[in-house]
Formats: structure tokens, C-alpha cells, sequence
């Protein structure tokens, strides 16, 4: 993992995490691609960490992939690169979405600036999202030539803030900035771009205040609940959850806990 552009601060069990390319906009080049890659994939089995921080250096979150370093890879080559070739790279960025997703940390992302494209997508897939007063969102790939559904965005923005919102979004390719991403429900809170990390630590409290193998469970219910066949799917799972919670000894520390009004003191099994 290259720290010259992903930083990676731990404090205590939360990873605050930056990418770190703000000459470029935090955009996604090569480089960038593989550290996302190494870096969520870390994550499924490492319980040390229980939450992740996302954010951008500089102006802005992140604009998305390095359309000048693409241009220049295919300048080079232009007539050897195949569809093939096109779906290995593709599948490459797609699979960061699919990597947040799958590891077992909420992830909370604090959007200021430029959000678009591959940004945007990453956005999408975090679990919580803060927005800064100069956030600006958009699925920038309909502008340039490509499908708006990319990356996630199709699955995802709907989920989140309706069909038709999302229509409109990813057939214009407009900006949605902080106030709307708020009422639309995008968003969870709009601060002022200074205070995004200060915002984000109540969140982030919040979050360290629940059972380890409670929050990994319910990250991961949340995500086959979304899409889950019926009623009776969701509950079943929901039921396997607490009974796995209620085995162990962090339940009894919860309980304990909140009757005694104090922090509680988790074991993290």
C-alpha cells in the first residue's frame, strides 16, 4: 500500500483514512486503484478495526478516475487494448465498491468539494455520509460518453433516495449539492467543510458504543436485508443475529452497562 496516496491514521479501532492525490483532485489513478484494493480487502479479517473514516486531501473528496493518466495509457497502445483488456480494468475499480461493502466495518465518509464519478460511487457504498457545505455530487460518467450506471451507482442511489431522484441524477449527469443531498436523505448532516472531522466523531462514538460482533451483524443483516426475498428472509436472519449477540459476554457488559449508566467495557469476541 503506497502512503503517498492513501493515508492511513489509526486511532484506537477507527482507520482514518485519506486519499491523497489533491493536485489531482483525489482522482483515481493506478496507484490509487490498488491501495483502495489492499486496503478493503485488509479489512475482512482484521476485527482490530471496528470503524472506518473516508475522506479526500485538499479541495475536494475525490473526482473520480485520472482521465489523463487513461488517456496517456491508451495513447500508448491504442490498437492492442482489447474488450477484454477494458473488463479487467473495469472490474478493477468496480471491485472497491464491492470490497467496502463486504468488509465487516461500517464505513463513514465525509464528502467537501468535487464528489463525482468513481468518487461518487464510493460515496454511495460507505454507510454513513457527512456532507461539507461545498459537497457536490454527481454521476459525471453519463457526461463523458459512457452509461450512468456504473460502479455500483445503479444499485446503490435508488436504494437511497428513490427511483426517480436517482433517474433524474444519472440521466443528466447534474450536481446534487449538500442542502438537497440532505433532503433527499443522501446525506445524514451538513457541516461546514472545517468541521467534517469534528462532526463525524459523535458518529464515530456512536458507533464504538455497540457490541463489536453487534455492529459487524448488523452491517452485515443490513446489507442481505435490502435485497432480501421476504419478510420471513429478513427475519430469520435477524434472529440468528441476536442469538449469536446474546452467546457471548459482551451482551452481558451491554446490559450490565446500561443499568449502571457507564460506558461499557467489551471484550470485542
Amino acid at each position: 500500500m503506497s502512503d503517498e496516496v492513501l493515508k492511513i491514521e489509526k486511532r484506537g479501532a477507527v482507520d482514518w483514512v485519506t486519499m491523497n492525490r489533491p493536485d489531482a483532485y483525489n482522482s483515481l489513478n493506478a496507484d490509487m486503484i490498488d491501495a483502495l484494493l489492499d486496503y478493503f480487502q485488509s479489512l475482512y479479517m482484521d476485527h482490530s478495526v471496528r470503524v472506518v473514516v473516508l475522506h479526500g486531501a485538499g479541495r475536494g473528496y475525490c473526482a473520480g478516475l485520472d482521465l489523463k493518466e487513461r488517456a496517456g495509457r491508451n495513447s500508448e497502445q491504442p490498437e492492442s487494448r482489447s474488450s477484454a483488456d477494458g473488463l479487467r480494468s473495469q472490474r478493477r475499480i468496480s471491485e472497491i465498491v464491492m470490497r467496502m461493502r463486504k468488509c465487516p466495518q461500517p464505513i463513514l465518509s465525509l464528502i467537501h468539494g468535487g464528489c463525482a464519478g468513481g468518487g461518487f460511487a464510493f460515496a454511495l457504498a460507505s454507510d454513513i455520509r457527512i456532507a461539507g457545505k461545498s459537497a457536490k455530487m454527481n454521476a459525471a460518467f453519463i457526461r463523458l460518453g459512457l452509461s450512468a450506471c456504473d460502479i455500483g451507482v445503479s444499485y446503490f442511489l435508488p436504494r437511497l433516495v428513490g427511483v426517480s431522484v436517482a433517474s433524474e441524477l444519472m440521466m443528466t449527469g447534474r450536481y446534487i449539492g449538500a442542502e438537497r443531498a440532505l433532503a433527499t436523505g443522501l446525506v445524514s448532516e451538513i457541516v461546514e467543510d472545517a468541521d467534517l472531522e469534528t462532526a463525524a466523531q459523535p458518529f464515530v462514538d456512536d458507533l464504538l458504543n455497540a457490541t463489536p460482533l453487534g455492529l459487524r451483524l448488523t452491517k452485515e443483516c443490513l446489507n442481505m436485508s435490502v435485497d432480501a426475498p421476504s419478510l420471513e428472509a429478513a427475519v430469520a436472519m435477524e434472529d440468528r443475529n441476536q442469538i449469536l449477540c446474546a452467546s457471548g459476554p459482551d451482551f452481558h457488559e451491554g446490559v450490565r452497562a446500561f443499568m449502571e449508566k457507564r460506558k461499557p467495557v467489551y471484550s470485542g469476541n
